[in-house]
């Protein structure tokens, strides 16, 4: 081995060996077999799955009877378009909490192009005023080109604040704001104090820019449950900070 080769070979195979290690870790946690949050997670007592068409068809019966408190299902998205398997989890995961307790709530994916109005219109019309149910979630992500290139602050607020108050009014809870990290940062920080916030982060726990703290953590997105069949094989598992009966008094009297 040359000079050159001496100086530089034990750099190249820690290189080599750091990416190898770290494309293992990669896969293992995309196949499931990782979770790195879990352990962290696990010191949470309550806790619950969020679901979708995704899903699949799912036995509410076999689903609630796992160690979850909560479900909340997609139930909406834009100013059109409606889950499919929004009525039939809504039905099952109602007789599922009539049996269980397990407390149950809708989300509503939000758009940037189309008026709060007509999205507003699109929930009220899919998502029925439910004694018991817990607030109304707006899911608030990045998709199509503006995972690219983010909407302005200005055009998320246009949307995300007349929503919100019409949602508060007729379901008579101020909803939960479900957000990752980075849009929490560019869209949500140092405001609507009186929502709610959920947040996705599903490899180190979440810390919010302004030090708030948050109300629910979806931890991970690769978790297994007996219950559902479809195209998707995981499921995403949230928890909660704080008790169950913390968790029912944002259901409201």
């Amino acid at each position: 081995m040359n000079r050159f080769w001496r100086r530089w070979w034990p750099l190249v195979v820690g290189t080599a060996g750091t990416l190898a290690i770290g494309g293992i870790c990669a896969a293992l946690v995309a196949m499931g077999l990782v979770r790195p949050n879990a352990i962290l997670a696990a010191s949470y007592a309550v806790r619950g799955v969020d679901v979708s068409s995704y899903q699949g068809e799912i036995d509410w019966d076999v689903l609630a009877a796992q160690p979850i408190d909560f479900a909340i299902m997609k139930a909406t998205e834009g100013s059109g378009d409606q889950d499919e398997r929004f009525a039939a989890n809504w039905a099952g995961a109602q007789r599922a909490a009539d049996e269980t307790g397990l407390l149950i709530g809708a989300y509503h994916f939000l758009s940037f192009d189309s008026p709060a109005e007509t999205q507003a219109q699109n929930i009220f019309d899919t998502v029925p005023v439910t004694a018991g149910a817990l607030p109304i979630t707006i899911d608030l992500e990045c998709y199509a080109d503006y995972c690219r290139t983010p909407p302005s602050a200005e055009r998320v607020a246009a949307v995300l604040d007349p929503l919100l108050a019409a949602l508060e009014e007729h379901y008579g809870r101020p909803p939960i704001i479900y957000a990752t990290m980075r849009y929490y940062d560019a869209f949500l920080t140092g405001s609507y104090e009186r929502n709610p916030m959920w947040i996705r982060s599903v490899v180190t726990p979440p810390v919010l820019s302004d030090g708030r703290a948050w109300d629910l953590w979806q931890y991970t997105s690769r978790e297994r449950m007996p219950g559902y069949v479809g195209k998707e094989e995981f499921i995403d598992v949230n928890v909660f900070d704080g008790s169950l009966r913390d968790l029912r008094a944002l259901v409201g009297p």
